[in-house]
């Protein structure tokens, strides 16, 4: 418990025992009725000084409708008639009391959420160690410059992106994944912030500054969470604003049209402070405090128990709309496979073997694809840039330059026809690169990427999970990409596609869908940013280190793990399912008891469990959705 808790609880316990002691007083001794009225003041002001201050600020405020002024309304009328009727004022604080421990209970299941996410927020880093002649010197992380070299020592957390210079260490990423597995990484790795080195001192150079570094941009999404609301949110919102006054005023039509019917037209008496008390109870029962609180409060603790593993959802409306995912799309290289190409085998070739690798590298040394990289590992020697000219880059085809004054071409099939060229395939599921050399076919080089090894679980448990279809869209050529999905058990692949026709794939998809079902892409965030701000729901695998995955998608998944998608689909209905109980339980509880309240077979005790007991037990419930471990 946080100070304000406690100081919350003393409150309750003093109140609490005064009221519960003069009222053993009052049984046994005859007190006048104004000497109890200024007994049980004391512990009325004790409880509810705090709701009558709110209270008057949202009148002065002309923002009179809230649970405070329900609040104090029916207090304060319940104290007065007990004074005129000589009655018992334990109902009016026991309405008070309880209200506050309802407040305690709603923000100590508030604070658990939190605690998930500051849990995150802790890898905000305090400061960064640069050496100064010898000497390490901190400095705030926001002061570092690209490219300075930043010293971070056993046990510390990494403050900025960059690449290890020196030293070997395993890293501990589990406040970024939500996996406790540490992660070795040595001289030339690139580290992201956010992340605890667990052993050797490391030096790092900086490729980021701090306000565009990994840790920067998590914590910010987080932190922005929570104004992108659902629509049961927003619902409820507009729900109270209406309700509130409408109940209100109904309360007053209560209190005054049926004692002026009974005088009136009936000619008996009035009946005055029975249908005060009747309208008292029935502000008392109206308010909308469970559903104010719980459902929000069930949409926070939802997001705070994913952020816990390794999910970070950038708002409750992508949670409510990720329970109704009935279509999930694939990118397949990076997000199904594990994106480490290497090349496995050369065919056709005309040429030598190690030639025709050292044309490919040398053709594809300025671009940053996994595949362009595989050539160059393949090569294995360091590529002088400036035997490459001319480099022209053909999207979706491959690459054309000149290398050491002869023209090279290496790309797919597409780009042999356009070059006119008759080419040779294998049979061997990979990626395909054709080269040629001076306008004739030198060879094929085959690459081959493995699938993630949880990528056909991942699948299962989607199906296990009510998701109606699954879609693969690759670049890749037709082969590679069947074979992939056979393995996996998607249910539709489209091959060869540009990244406009992933686009436009996905739009097909988004035009047959169920009106009501939503269709979630999942990419590595990188090639894939147009489709994932296109999708129903965007979700960026891989997302480490990648900014265009946090910028363009609605749900990051911060490890490259496909079987985490499941995980947050059950986490978002197992939420969803939390407040739709919530709505029914709270709004069911108070139709009955107002129409109890009104023909005066409730009284405030019932009203007490209406408004009170409604809102314990709608965010006990709320806090359920913290649990998301088992799912």
């Amino acid at each position: 418990m946080n100070k304000k808790q406690k100081k919350m609880l003393t409150r309750i316990i003093i109140a609490a025992v005064l009221m519960i002691a003069f009222k053993v007083i009052g049984t046994f001794v005859d007190i006048p009725t104004v000497v109890l009225f200024i007994m049980y003041m004391v512990p009325y002001l004790v409880i509810g000084y705090d709701i009558l201050r709110k209270a008057i600020k949202g009148i002065l405020n002309r923002q009179v409708f809230d649970e405070n002024f329900l609040m104090a309304v029916a207090t304060v009328g319940a104290i007065i008639i007990a004074l005129v009727d000589d009655g018992d004022f334990t109902e009016a604080i026991a309405v008070m009391l309880f209200y506050q421990i309802g407040e305690l209970f709603q923000n100590i299941a508030v604070g658990k959420s939190r605690k998930n996410i500051s849990e995150l927020m802790d890898i905000r880093p305090d400061y960064a160690n640069i050496e100064v002649d010898g000497k390490l010197e901190q400095v705030d992380p926001d002061e570092v410059e690209v490219g300075t070299v930043i010293v971070v020592q056993p046990g510390e957390k990494v403050p900025i992106d960059g690449i290890i210079e020196e030293g070997n260490t395993t890293l501990n990423t589990s406040a970024l994944t939500g996996e406790s597995l540490p992660r070795q990484a040595k001289a030339g790795d690139e580290v992201i912030s956010g992340c605890i080195n667990m052993s050797g001192v490391l030096k790092i150079r900086t490729t980021k500054e701090f306000g565009e570094s990994t840790v920067s941009k998590i914590l910010d999404l987080v932190e922005n969470a929570s104004s992108k609301k659902s629509r049961s949110e927003n619902f409820i919102s507009k729900f109270a604003k209406i309700y509130t006054p409408a109940v209100c005023y109904g309360a007053l039509a209560l209190a005054i049209i049926p004692p002026l019917v009974s005088m009136i037209f009936l000619g008996v008496s009035p009946q005055w402070g029975m249908w005060i008390y009747r309208a008292l109870t029935f502000l008392v029962i109206s308010c909308p405090c469970a559903l104010v609180i719980s459902i929000p409060l069930s949409f926070f603790a939802g997001i705070g128990g994913a952020s816990n593993q390794g999910v970070l959802v950038k708002g409750s409306s992508y949670l409510e709309a990720l329970a109704e995912t009935d279509i999930v799309v694939f990118d397949k290289t990076g997000t199904m496979t594990q994106g480490v190409f290497e090349v496995s085998g050369v065919y056709n070739n005309t040429i030598d073997k190690d030639e025709l690798i050292k044309y490919a590298a040398f053709a594809e040394s300025y671009s940053t694809h996994p595949i362009s990289k595989s050539l160059q590992k393949a090569y294995g020697k360091e590529i002088d840039k400036t035997l490459v000219t001319d480099v022209e880059e053909i999207s979706g085809e491959g690459v054309k330059a000149n290398v050491s004054g002869r023209e090279v071409a290496a790309g797919n099939r597409k780009l042999m026809r356009r070059l006119g060229l008759e080419y040779a395939e294998c049979n061997e599921a990979g990626t395909q690169v054709h080269v040629a050399v001076d306008g004739a076919y030198a060879g094929l080089i085959l690459i081959s990427d493995l699938l993630k090894p949880h990528a056909k679980q991942a699948i299962e448990e989607l199906k296990k999970a009510g998701v109606r279809k699954t879609v693969m869209l690759t670049g890749d050529a037709k082969n590679v990409a069947d074979a992939v999905a056979k393995e996996l058990n998607i249910d539709a692949v489209y091959s060869e596609l540009l990244p406009a026709d992933k686009v436009s794939k996905v739009e097909e998809l988004l035009e047959h869908k169920k009106s009501k079902k939503k269709l979630a892409f999942v990419g590595d965030g990188i090639n894939d940013a147009p489709v994932l701000s296109r999708a129903d729901i965007g979700i960026a695998m891989g997302a480490l280190g990648s900014d265009a995955a946090i910028e363009a998608a609605d749900i990051v998944l911060m490890d490259d793990d496909p079987l985490k998608i499941s995980k947050a689909i059950k986490i978002s209905r197992k939420c969803l399912r939390i407040v739709y109980e919530n709505i029914y339980f709270a709004i069911g509880i108070k139709l009955i008891c107002l129409v109890l309240g009104a023909i005066g077979i409730a009284n405030m005790w019932v009203a007490i469990f209406a408004d009170v007991g409604v809102m314990v037990i709608a965010v006990i419930n709320a806090i359920r959705a913290l649990f998301v471990k088992n799912l």
